[in-house]
């Protein structure tokens, strides 16, 4: 089960810990992001760069960054 949080047009998914006990929510993500409104802007957070995530997004068409904020955080930016 994804955490995600709606602020306006973002959606906010925070799969730190779900990484962390060693789930692969790669799926999940996409599926959301897939089905998500074409206007919505993703943070997902994770607690390692994730550069596979972000070819994946950019790879359905989705413009995608990484940005880190700290020690095991980190967020990547897509924009549907």
């Amino acid at each position: 089960m994804l955490d995600v949080k709606v602020q306006g047009t973002t959606a906010i998914i925070d799969v730190r810990e779900n990484v962390l006990r060693g789930e692969h929510p790669k799926n999940e993500v996409l599926e959301y992001v897939k089905n998500a409104k074409e206007v919505t802007r993703f943070e997902i957070h994770l607690p390692l760069k994730g550069e596979p995530m972000v070819a994946l997004l950019q790879s359905i068409g989705l413009d995608a960054y990484i940005e880190e904020l700290g020690a095991e955080h980190f967020r990547i930016i897509a924009k549907k």
